[in-house]
């Protein structure tokens, strides 16, 4: 028997590993994938999120293995028309760092390992949870057969698709939206440098922001319906194309080393806390990627919840404490909702005459310092 059975070994999963481990608590980590996904999606990391990620030894790493963005830009007809400073917010980490999620798991894989040798199981996959009365079991199934997991408590850390919230029947509240995606990696050819950049244009929004190792990600939002089912090369020439349309600029289709096609829906569980089972990021709250807020709410989800675990395993945690940390984390699932439909509905095609006015808007607004500082502090989650 372990403390604690984590479902799901992705950042979210691994980061509260360390966090319980350091505080000597023993934990499992389930991961049904046999080796790391090489697939990056989560790119951005909040001042917040670094600071979190202090607590366990890893910021400093991966600060500097990414790309530290200081200042976002928005440009229209080819012109810098805002800016927004992320560097003037007061935060031991003034910027977003941008490192690919392949990267970050790597990392935060790597200082599991170092507390606790044996506590991450790879190709291993829920396939019941049981209550005995006394523990949770986690049954499971593997390369090698089935077994079983006994714990006090069970994290699901398992991602929009969670097995554990199947397994529970888990009830959720499911929203879709119109919006669609299409995003690729590709050679840095442009003048941004760290920056971040925002082309409003009328035909729908188009994203970039840089990467390690000379290499930027574009994100664009598609004309009309869900994405097609292309293949990768046909998909970066269809992105390239899009980008040359709306920005005027030139990418390298032969360069791109990662390409996906996205709709978008929210969905968050109506209890983050069932029995002696927790939800913690897109395994209690799936949110639009656009605005990068996903991976690290899950954070904040695992640092609130790691004293609640401590609490309850020493026999101190209160009927109160746990309410509480169920209350609050879907309130800042909320807020991260309402600020990604915000963000979406920003990138949304419009008629030129409409987009003039916003995009002037936008700009005269830009230039007052305490609405910029104050958006900047939303966009970062401060």
């Amino acid at each position: 028997m372990t403390e604690v059975v984590i479902v799901g070994g992705g950042p979210v999963g691994l980061f509260l590993a360390a966090l319980l481990l350091q505080q000597g608590v023993g934990v499992r980590v389930l991961e049904q994938r046999v080796s790391p996904n090489t697939h990056s999606r989560a790119i951005g990391i909040h001042p917040p999120s670094m600071e979190a990620l202090d607590a366990v030894g890893v910021a400093g790493t991966l600060a500097s293995d990414g790309v530290q963005i200081r200042r976002g830009v928005a440009l229209w007809a080819g012109k810098e028309f805002a800016h927004m400073r992320f560097d003037t917010i007061p935060a031991r980490y003034p910027f977003i760092l941008s490192v690919p999620q392949a990267l970050t798991e790597a990392v935060l894989a790597r200082r599991v390992r170092e507390l606790d040798s044996d506590a991450v199981r790879a190709g291993v996959r829920a396939i019941g949870l049981r209550d005995d009365g006394g523990t949770l079991i986690a049954d499971t199934e593997s390369i090698s057969g089935r077994g079983s997991f006994r714990a006090a408590l069970v994290i699901a850390a398992d991602g929009a698709h969670s097995t554990v919230r199947e397994l529970l029947g888990t009830p959720t509240r499911l929203k879709t939206y119109p919006d669609a995606y299409l995003m690729g990696d590709f050679a840095d050819n442009t003048p941004f440098g760290p920056d971040a950049a925002l082309f409003l244009d009328a035909q729908g929004i188009v994203e970039s922001f840089p990467l390690p190792g000379g290499t930027r990600r574009w994100v664009a939002r598609l004309p009309a319906g869900p994405p097609r089912a292309e293949t990768p090369a046909l998909s970066a020439e269809r992105l390239a194309a899009l980008l040359r349309q709306r920005t005027g600029l030139t990418v390298d289709a032969g360069s791109n080393s990662m390409m996906s096609g996205f709709g978008v829906r929210s969905r968050g569980v109506r209890r983050m806390v069932q029995g002696r089972t927790f939800f913690i990021g897109d395994a209690a709250h799936e949110i639009s990627p656009i605005g990068g807020q996903g991976m690290n709410l899950g954070w904040m989800d695992a640092l609130a919840l790691a004293p609640i675990i401590t609490a309850f395993l020493a026999g101190v945690v209160t009927d109160r404490e746990v309410r509480s940390y169920d209350r609050t984390r879907r309130r800042a699932a909320a807020r991260a909702m309402r600020q990604a439909e915000i963000n979406m509905a920003l990138g949304r095609p419009l008629p030129p005459p409409a987009l003039a006015v916003r995009n002037l808007t936008i700009g005269r607004l830009a230039a007052i310092p305490a609405i910029n500082s104050g958006v900047a502090r939303r966009f970062t989650m401060r």
